[in-house]
């Protein structure tokens, strides 16, 4: 016996999820039709919205309801300094740091040529002229520290280098193959105090 259509539909859309297979996509969606429908349909509701609404802002590349957003537009911010991180939930970490003033772009992932992830995917054109917008004097490459983030972190520097623009490295007082989103603030916020030069 098969489930209804409709289910069937449903089942294969929050396969889309990172790390939900065909088991627990059938889980969450017996779970919804059966005991939370009223969930369901906010769900729905919000998902649908961000859809039309959320997009990249065209100076950071982060999720933005505006075109550029609010942070990007601040006039508190030092625009001469520029830190790229792989994800938005790297910058909001940094941000609750307030350890740092300047400005950001986000990747929106990081190099793994294996995945298919090369540098058009993470948005390297557009960082690179960003960086080269004769305001940025300074960027901090605050990707993290596991094969690939280092990996990323190498390969923007030697493009950024080779532009004459000064490069730096957030400080290794984050762990060893840890990621930024889980660390807590305090470490975060010495490691972007203590971030060093990549060229000397």
């Amino acid at each position: 016996m098969k489930n209804p259509p409709a289910l069937e539909q449903l089942i294969d859309s929050l396969r889309c999820l990172p790390g939900v297979g065909p088991k627990s996509a059938q889980r969450m969606a017996y779970y919804l039709l059966q005991r939370d429908r009223q969930g369901a349909s906010g769900l729905a509701l919000s998902l649908n919205n961000a859809l039309q609404v959320v997009d990249h802002c065209k100076l950071c590349n982060t999720f933005s309801e505006q075109a550029i957003c609010p942070l990007c537009e601040s006039a508190q911010r030092d625009k001469t300094v520029l830190c790229v991180v792989e994800m938005p939930t790297d910058l909001i970490m940094l941000e609750n740091t307030r350890a740092y003033t300047g400005m950001y772009f986000v990747l929106m992932g990081r190099l793994s040529p294996l995945d298919g992830i090369g540098p058009k995917e993470i948005h390297l054109d557009k960082l690179i002229k960003r960086a080269n917008d004769g305001i940025v004097t300074e960027v901090i490459l605050a990707t993290n520290y596991t094969v690939e983030g280092d990996a990323t972190a190498h390969y923007i520097s030697e493009l950024l280098r080779a532009r004459g623009i000064k490069v730096s490295r957030i400080a290794r007082g984050m762990p060893m193959g840890g990621e930024i989103e889980y660390v807590d603030t305090g470490t975060l916020a010495q490691a972007m105090l203590e971030r060093r030069s990549v060229f000397k």
